[in-house]
C-alpha cells in the first residue's frame, strides 16, 4: 500500500499533515506526530506582531535604569521573562529537523510587508523545508474595495516568493467575491500551494463581566464541506498543489479530500479532541478502506472525484440545491 504524496515539491509518507496549532510548541510531540503517522507538520503560527513586542520589551528592559545608581541589580528581567525576537521559534525549526525525518513547514503571520520578508527568509535559513503564509486579514477600512483586498494577498506573496527559494504556501479564507478568480491570481504570482481554508476564531461576549471575550470553537467533520468543494472545483485549473483543512476528523474524511483533489489533508481540532496518536486511527482507517476498495497508491485516488472527473459537474457548484431541499424530511 503506497500513501506517499507530493506536496510542495516534497515527498511525505503519509498525506497526513498536521496543520498550525499550539500541540507543535513542544518537540516530543513533534515525534509523536510522525510516530503515529504523519506525514508533515507545520508549526503554530508566529506572528509578526510578537517579533515587534519582544523586541520593544527587551530593549526597554535592559536600558531602563541606565542612570541609576550602581548598587540597584533587578534592572535586567530574568532570561525566563522574555524571548529575543524570533530566535525562539527558529530553534524551534532547528530542533523540528534533527528530531524528525518528515518535512518542517514554518507558519507566519505577518503585518508589514518587510516582516513577510525577514521572517520568511530566517525560517529558511533555520532550516524549514516550506513556509506558509497564513494571512489572517479582516478588512474593516469602508473605503478599502475588495481589489485592493486581493491585491494585499497577492502582494504579500510574491515578496516572500522574491526573498526565499523555499516552497511557499498560503491559506486562505473562502471570503472572496470570486473564490476562483483569487486562486488563478495567486497561482499566478507563484503559490506553490494553497491552503483552504482558514478558519477566523470569532469573538463572544461575557454578559456578566460586559467583555468581549475570545472563543475557541473546534471544528467538526460537516466542516469539510466547502473546503471540499472549491478544492473539486479548482483541481487541474492550477499547477499550484492543493491542501484541505477544516473538519478533517476521520480517515474517510481525508479519502474524500484526496478525491476531489487535495494532495494532503491537514488537521488539528481532532488530535485536540483525541490526542496525537488519533493519527494513527485515520491512517488505519484510510489503508482499510483502499485495501477494501482495491486501491493501490494515495494517487489513484487523488482527483478521481474532482469537478471533471464527476458526471454532473455542476453538483459541486450548486450541490443540487433543489434535489437537498426537497428530499429533507421532517
Amino acid at each position: 500500500m503506497d500513501l506517499t504524496t507530493k506536496y510542495l515539491g516534497l515527498t511525505l509518507n503519509t498525506p497526513l499533515v498536521v496543520s498550525a496549532s499550539p500541540i507543535s510548541e513542544d518537540i516530543n510531540n513533534i515525534r509523536k506526530m510522525e510516530d503515529a503517522g504523519a506525514g508533515a507538520v507545520v508549526l503554530f503560527s508566529i506572528f509578526e506582531e510578537q517579533f515587534s513586542l519582544e523586541q520593544r520589551e527587551l530593549f526597554y528592559h535592559t536600558t531602563a535604569g541606565t542612570h541609576s545608581f550602581a548598587e540597584a541589580q533587578t534592572y535586567f528581567p530574568e532570561p525566563a521573562e522574555y524571548r529575543t525576537g524570533p530566535e525562539e521559534y527558529l530553534n524551534l525549526i532547528r530542533k523540528a529537523k534533527e528530531a524528525v525525518k518528515m518535512p518542517v513547514i514554518a507558519s507566519l503571520n505577518g503585518a508589514t510587508p518587510g516582516g513577510w520578508t525577514k521572517y520568511a527568509k530566517q525560517f529558511q535559513d533555520a532550516g524549514a523545508d516550506a513556509v506558509e503564509l497564513n494571512v489572517y486579514y479582516i478588512p474593516t477600512n469602508m473605503d478599502e474595495t475588495g481589489e485592493k483586498v486581493e491585491q494585499t494577498y497577492i502582494d504579500i506573496l510574491k515578496q516572500v516568493k522574491d526573498s526565499v527559494s523555499i516552497p511557499v504556501a498560503i491559506k486562505l479564507s473562502p471570503f472572496f467575491s470570486n473564490m476562483a478568480n483569487m486562486a488563478k491570481k495567486l497561482d499566478e504570482a507563484g503559490a506553490d500551494a494553497l491552503v483552504i481554508f482558514n478558519r477566523f476564531y470569532q469573538p463572544d461576549i461575557d454578559l456578566e463581566a460586559l467583555e468581549v471575550k475570545p472563543h475557541i470553537h473546534l471544528s467538526h467533520s460537516n466542516a469539510n464541506r466547502l473546503p471540499m468543494r472549491w478544492i473539486a472545483i479548482l483541481k487541474n485549473r492550477i499547477k499550484a498543489d492543493l491542501a484541505a483543512t477544516s473538519g478533517i476528523h476521520t480517515g474517510y474524511d481525508v479519502l474524500k479530500m484526496l478525491m476531489v483533489g487535495a494532495n494532503v489533508a491537514m488537521l488539528t481540532s481532532s488530535l485536540l479532541k483525541n490526542g496525537i496518536y488519533h493519527l494513527a486511527d485515520v491512517k488505519n482507517e484510510i489503508v482499510e478502506w483502499m485495501t477494501k476498495h482495491e486501491y493501490e497508491s494515495v494517487q489513484q485516488m487523488i482527483g478521481s472525484m474532482c469537478q471533471e472527473n464527476v458526471a454532473d459537474p455542476s453538483s459541486f457548484e450548486r450541490a443540487q440545491y433543489m434535489k437537498a431541499l426537497s428530499g429533507f424530511q421532517f
